[in-house]
């Protein structure tokens, strides 16, 4: 049996088909029979039937010189080597899965529920059974007031959703379904009603994207606070990390893009962590193809702005070059990251192996560092020019609206704040309160140790030019 061969696809471990599939893979080897893979990445591409597996050596059709049982294979290795060595998810973690229908997100769900059950084997198999295993959730968040599709089709599609998330048992996995207009307010028509009131105000089409994005991710963590959870698990993959890293580039959101692109992103009450970050979005749409995963587009509504032209961009680009996606993104990954890019050490550190406790900082949670002042909507640390324009908002602002705009980066500043005193007042007060208190603790921030931390950037006051 051989060993694993190249990066296109194959095992990152370099290691050999595992004795411990349950199964997953010879289903995903028979299912491929029927199928016409193109495998235009391999060498051994268009040689029929008659083609083996770099992995294992046995004939059939393969992808990326895999066959069906071994690509499945790789992509959870990835899945498990990010989760393990990045310490996502503890016995005692309670996750909160964000699914949208598609194939990303669908593969996360069924990657999680797989570890779980083996989990909960091991647990049930132990005499000790000192640790408990984790919960899982599942988070849909019902934009469906935006969609084009008909009302039938989206009930339709919810419903195959709840029946996708029932069979995952056991463990039993709550399903919660939340219209995105519910974070504006607690009454559904009200909520609709502000939601259409601060998108109106927005007048960049990128900024109304961006927005919806802000909302989205605001939603999920009302879901975890509310529900329990202590993990956000999201299926971002390479393809989306890297349409978000020139995005991000092009908007002027360079200074935080670091924090968008690691494994960890404990900035928020609720950290948000993507196992499927070394995954390309093509990978997991033949994997869902595979193991007859049905996806859906539960959201269909005209694209336009930034994201959308460098969505067609990285894809035009992906077609040419097949790595250009994971260049992109690793290109990124030698920017520094934040201090909240990892976790804080908690009740389980004590039971991780030593070479896992590197992941987390032995921080206190009331400490302040530069990046602990974060933009009220985006949720982006704010850098060095922005704290000192903040410095001096708070100096002299009279109103809370005030001080909201002072706080926001430079981009959501431009992109979707309205320009005008009275725009501004008015989109203040229809922001969702779960926004608008972000800000709390920036308030109660320190002037003094602000200062300090700025002080390098500042001019003394006899440090004035000869010629004046």
């Amino acid at each position: 049996m051989a060993s694993c061969g190249g990066d296109g696809g194959g095992c990152q471990s370099h290691c050999r088909r595992p004795e411990e599939d349950d199964g997953s893979a010879e289903g995903a080897r028979e299912r491929l029979d029927g199928l016409h893979v193109t495998d235009e990445h391999s060498s051994t591409a268009g040689t029929g039937g008659g083609a083996r597996c770099s992995k294992c050596g046995e004939e059939g059709r393969y992808y990326n010189g895999l066959c069906a049982a071994c690509f499945r294979i790789s992509v959870y290795n990835k899945f498990k080597l990010a989760v393990t060595s990045n310490a996502m998810i503890s016995p005692t973690d309670n996750v909160l899965v964000a699914f949208s229908g598609g194939a990303a997100s669908r593969v996360a769900l069924q990657f999680v529920h797989e570890m779980q059950g083996k989990s909960l084997k091991s647990w049930d198999a132990s005499k000790s059974q000192a640790l408990p295993v984790f919960g899982v959730g599942v988070a849909f968040i019902d934009e469906s007031i935006f969609s084009l599709n008909l009302s039938d089709e989206t009930e339709k599609a919810i419903e195959e959703l709840r029946s996708a998330v029932s069979n995952l048992t056991p463990p039993h996995k709550e399903l919660h379904i939340i219209p995105i207009q519910n974070i504006c307010s607690l009454s559904s028509e009200n909520g609709r009603s502000r939601l259409n009131e601060l998108l109106e105000m927005i007048s960049d089409a990128t900024g109304k994207d961006d927005f919806l994005h802000y909302l989205r991710m605001l939603s999920l963590q009302k879901i975890a606070l509310d529900k329990g959870y202590s993990k956000i698990l999201l299926g971002s993959c390479t393809s989306t990390i890297a349409r978000h890293i020139l995005s991000a580039t092009a908007k002027g959101q360079g200074y935080s893009l670091p924090a968008d692109v690691q494994y960890v992103d404990a900035r928020l009450e609720v950290p948000v962590v993507l196992p499927l970050r070394d995954c390309l979005a093509q990978e997991l749409s033949m994997l869902c193809h595979l193991d007859g995963f049905k996806t859906q587009q539960l959201l269909e509504r005209p694209c336009t702005g930034i994201n959308s032209l460098v969505s067609s961009f990285v894809a035009r680009l992906q077609e040419e070059n097949p790595s250009r996606e994971r260049t992109i993104v690793r290109t990124a990954e030698k920017l520094r990251p934040f201090g909240f890019n990892k976790f804080i050490e908690n009740g389980y550190h004590d039971f991780l192996p030593s070479r896992l406790r590197c992941k987390f900082q032995n921080v206190k949670n009331g400490e302040s560092s530069l990046s602990d002042v974060l933009c009220p909507i985006c949720g982006s640390p704010l850098n060095e020019s922005e704290l000192q324009c903040l410095e001096s908002i708070q100096s002299k602002a009279e109103k809370k609206v005030e001080i909201f705009a002072g706080h926001c980066c430079t981009s959501c500043s431009f992109q979707i704040l309205p320009k005008g005193k009275a725009s501004l007042e008015h989109f203040y007060s229809v922001l969702p309160q779960l926004m608008t208190e972000r800000m709390k603790d920036s308030l109660c921030f320190d002037r003094s140790q602000l200062r300090d931390q700025i002080e390098d950037c500042l001019l003394a006051d006899d440090d004035d030019d000869d010629g004046t």
